[in-house]
């Protein structure tokens, strides 16, 4: 793939992360402003990395499709990676978080809102931004992880291997292995609640059916589930063959893992919202309902109100008028 091309597939991914991530955090903003569920600025903050994944890589788009011979400095270059880099692993940590409320919301039911509340989630959701800045300025830091810059503004033009060792060493593998624990406790959990539905199905009593609330949990578990399967698919193989050029400098191109691998991890910040818009009948609603007040705002003249044709016996049908106030 060459750059121009690299260029225009980075400009249509771009645009439509950017899109799909603004419509779902609008749609979250709604449910959150209608219902004040805490749990959903775990999921709003989600929408809100992604998008800002999105909004870092334009500049790449534009450095892929300009015909300049001017490379960026170094240190530009750093920096533009450290802000593409921080918000993937601010929505890496999101949907750690995600995991972990959606898991306490079925373990903890009872003390859950009690637990979660609106200082906590806000305490964590500074807290991982503060890490994820931290992971991606890194290499601003420590000089160690900065390559010899030869005027190729990509991830391992500036970066040396050891830094995506590192970041698999404190990021990718705890956050599988966080993953990994969390969703088999739920698994077992779910499994006991699916159990004592069937009891309770069989004994025939109703007063004990179980509340829409927990309904509602299973569900979140199943759109986690998805969640967790996209994020593994989609970066799996970047870090993954980033480690093996870590160990063998020439077991693959570079160009392999930073246009091919690296968009297949980047896809992971479009397949998050479209998961959420999909699988979750409350964001799908919500988003039937933005396009509809969108149609009515950008289309009103297909929204009036029109009487039936009164038909007459001059030369042409009169159409009546229903405002009230023009009827005398």
């Amino acid at each position: 793939m060459d750059g121009f091309a690299f260029g225009v597939v980075l400009a249509v991914l771009a645009s439509l992360i950017i899109a799909t991530n603004i419509l779902v955090a609008v749609a979250l903003f709604r449910l959150i402003q209608k219902n004040g569920c805490t749990g959903l600025y775990f999921v709003f903050n989600l929408a809100v990395a992604d998008f800002l994944v999105g909004i870092t890589i334009t500049g790449l788009v534009t450095d892929e499709l300009s015909t300049h011979s001017h490379p960026p400095s170094k240190m530009f270059c750093i920096l533009r990676m450290a802000f593409i880099i921080s918000p993937s692993a601010a929505s890496i940590l999101t949907m750690i978080m995600v995991t972990f409320d959606r898991y306490l919301a079925i373990k903890q039911p009872f003390q859950y809102f009690r637990i979660m509340s609106g200082l906590v989630v806000g305490a964590c959701i500074v807290g991982l931004w503060v890490a994820a800045c931290f992971i991606g300025f890194l290499p601003v830091l420590v000089q160690g992880f900065q390559q010899t810059y030869e005027g190729k503004c990509t991830f391992f033009g500036v970066f040396r291997p050891t830094y995506m060792l590192t970041i698999f060493c404190i990021g990718f593998f705890p956050a599988l292995f966080i993953f990994i624990y969390l969703y088999c406790d739920i698994l077992k959990i779910a499994s006991l609640h699916v159990q004592h539905i069937r009891e309770v199905a069989q004994a025939g009593v109703s007063g004990n059916s179980p509340s829409p609330h927990n309904i509602n949990d299973m569900k979140a578990v199943r759109t986690v589930a998805i969640l967790i399967g996209c994020f593994v698919l989609s970066w799996s193989p970047f870090f993954i063959a980033s480690i093996v050029k870590t160990v063998c400098q020439k077991c693959l191109p570079y160009d392999v893992i930073e246009r091919y691998l690296w968009l297949l991890g980047l896809c992971n910040s479009l397949l998050n919202p479209l998961i959420y818009a999909y699988w979750q009948k409350e964001v799908r609603l919500q988003i039937y309902q933005l396009c509809l007040c969108v149609k009515r705002k950008v289309f009103p003249l297909f929204h009036m109100e029109s009487g039936p044709w009164v038909p007459n016996r001059g030369p042409g049908p009169i159409r009546a008028i229903s405002n009230p106030q023009f009827q005398e």
